[in-house]
């Protein structure tokens, strides 16, 4: 397993090791000892999956203390961009965000600690996007900051995905205060 920094501090991209024959594939998602050892010590109590087709954009999604998440995403089939921001007010590197894009064929996982927004939108139809938490999900903590919020200015290369309500009605950046 591969864990490569970003230009974020905490934000790190997984690349397993995969081994592949005539039979198909095999690699480990997940490895505690492994994850220890690269300083990523969290308990995953959750694990969520999701179906989208081309174009839904999910987020900026996050939890605020004392129920926030850190989470490690991956795609199962399909692909999708993911990104997360920084919300933690302290950060040099807070408001940027990171973008990768994660793909049943390159099997990449990324890790987003507490303390970010996360999104993604989907590059291609069914794919199923699989996500472990550090927290259980708590309705009453939850927030969403709007995709498209100029000041973050994310190029999520799309000009008009399927949303929910509630991601069409995310904070504005600079009206957001970060619990964090």
């Amino acid at each position: 397993m591969e864990l490569i920094t970003t230009k974020i501090k905490d934000l790190l991209i997984i690349k397993p090791r995969v081994f592949e024959d005539a039979r198909g594939y095999f690699f480990e998602s997940y490895n505690e000892a492994a994850f220890k050892t690269n300083g990523i010590d969290v308990s995953f109590v959750q694990d969520n999956q999701s179906l989208s087709n081309t174009g839904v954009l999910r987020g900026l999604h996050f939890q605020a203390p004392p129920f926030d998440q850190g989470k490690l995403v991956r795609v199962i089939n399909g692909a999708v961009l993911d990104i997360a921001v920084d919300i933690r007010k302290n950060s040099p590197t807070y408001g940027e965000y990171v973008s990768i894009e994660l793909t049943e064929e390159n099997k990449t996982m990324f890790y987003i600690p507490s303390g970010f927004a996360h999104g993604f939108v989907t590059l291609k139809d069914n794919t199923i996007f699989s996500y472990k938490c550090t927290q259980l999900y708590n309705k009453a903590s939850e927030g969403t900051i709007l995709w498209n919020d100029t000041d973050l200015n994310i190029n999520w290369n799309i000009s008009n995905p399927i949303l929910s309500d509630k991601d069409l009605l995310g904070t504005l950046f600079k009206e957001f205060v970060s619990p964090f």
